[in-house]
């Protein structure tokens, strides 16, 4: 063989060798995805009761923690239909092909419905954010609601009753350095004074108390909780929308057969608008908590 011809020859086997191993790992690739993909690839026909593997034939079994609180859940019981978790679940349930009398809760405490091991529901709503460490033990739903930045403010201030950022412009301003509500007070609200930071929450909410700040920013769940358990004589002047907020999914057993059908019929309450509803409804109206402009 010529020096010529080796070397065409072995720049083909070469060039081969290239190709299979790219075509192993675009195989490998796409296995991994299935799961993660799995929403769009479901047959409508696949999403029935007839047809999902549930914790119980011909019943959806969600999950939540107890005690349930407002305004995910009202007057804590998760079944009559009311608040933003319970209405989700049943409208869920719904796109499933599950009417209300097959609907079923659970008690789940919240840390240990992200454990490791099987679970005795289909899926589990609670707040729970997506993170890649519970990820590794559970398996989420597309993200049904991703949290908003929240201004909380003392009752009868001047900022109660606020409908507008540009209302803050003046305003002094306490926030937690390196989080997402700092970003959002310095990128949105735009304040004519820097925010006083601090270098944790209870340092925020200590502030606020000793009348350092006018305002604290943290986002809606945290603006509620504070509002309703620590801090009396306070309101929610109102949230705002900030890109890269905590995204809360539904959560499954690691690898379940549901997710494709989950996904979908959260996909489905997105784009027929129903989601928006409840989500004003439950987290905007009756959380008493204004959407700013």
């Amino acid at each position: 063989m010529s020096r010529k011809r080796l070397v065409l020859f072995l720049f083909a086997i070469f060039a081969l060798a290239v190709f299979v191993g790219c075509g192993s790992s675009d195989d490998d690739s796409s296995s991994e995805n299935s799961g993660t993909d799995s929403g769009s690839t479901v047959a409508a026909s696949d999403c029935t009761p007839a047809n999902l593997s549930t914790f119980k034939d011909g019943v959806l079994t969600i999950g939540t923690d107890s005690p349930a609180y407002p305004p995910y859940f009202e007057d804590d019981d998760p079944t009559n239909g009311k608040g933003f978790e319970s209405a989700l679940g049943y409208a869920i349930a719904g796109e499933l092909g599950f009417n209300d009398s097959q609907v079923e809760w659970a008690t789940v405490p919240f840390n240990a419905s992200y454990a490791p091991g099987p679970k005795d529901f289909d899926f589990d709503l609670n707040q729970i954010s997506i993170t890649p460490a519970r990820e590794k033990a559970v398996t989420f739903s597309e993200p049904y609601y991703t949290a908003n930045q929240a201004v909380l403010v003392k009752k009868g201030s001047d900022l109660d009753g606020i409908t507008s950022l540009d209302q803050l412009k003046d305003a002094s301003i306490g926030v937690q350095i390196g989080t997402t509500s700092y970003d959002a007070v310095v990128e949105q609200i735009d304040p004519s004074s820097d925010p006083k930071t601090f270098d944790n929450s209870n340092d925020v909410v200590t502030a606020f108390k000793q009348d350092q700040v006018d305002a604290i920013v943290v986002d809606l769940p945290t603006a509620i909780y504070l509002r309703d358990a620590e801090l009396s004589d306070t309101v929610v002047a109102g949230q705002f929308e900030q890109e890269g907020g905590d995204q809360w999914g539904a959560l499954m057993a690691k690898d379940s057969d549901l997710k494709g059908c989950v996904d979908q019929a959260i996909n489905t309450l997105k784009e027929d608008g129903t989601l928006e509803e409840i989500t004003n409804q439950w987290m905007a109206d009756s959380a008493k908590a204004p959407l700013l402009n």
